[in-house]
């Protein structure tokens, strides 16, 4: 199995980051990224937590196994694997989006019936 650091740096890499912006999002500096990257140092929780937040499947860093996506048709698991691999500008501007789509489709449920 992989190591966590390689696992770590690989969600790094899927989300489109280096070291200095993925740390940043554990609230910790370049250096302690490349430490945890290269097995030098362990993260603590809000490390993890911060990752997390941003898209990183940490279940993946910490067991090597992917967080399943359970009940989604083939469409909707593709839009969250790109959801997961936008930038964190990117999934800003998306959420913004699907929030305004999703209200313009409040009560057409029944309209289309």
């Amino acid at each position: 199995m992989k190591r966590f650091g390689i696992r770590l740096k690989e969600e790094r890499i899927r989300l489109g980051l280096d070291q200095d912006g993925f740390g940043q999002l554990g609230g910790v500096k370049k250096n302690a990224q490349s430490n945890y990257e290269n097995g030098v140092r362990k993260p603590d929780s809000d490390y993890l937590a911060g990752i997390a937040a941003a898209g990183a499947d940490v279940l993946y860093v910490l067991t090597g196994n992917r967080t399943p996506v359970a009940k989604l048709s083939s469409e909707e698991s593709a839009l969250v694997e790109k959801y997961r691999a936008s930038t964190p500008e990117h999934r800003s501007i998306l959420d913004t989006v699907s929030a305004a789509l999703a209200q313009l489709g409040v009560g057409k449920k029944a309209d289309r019936a």
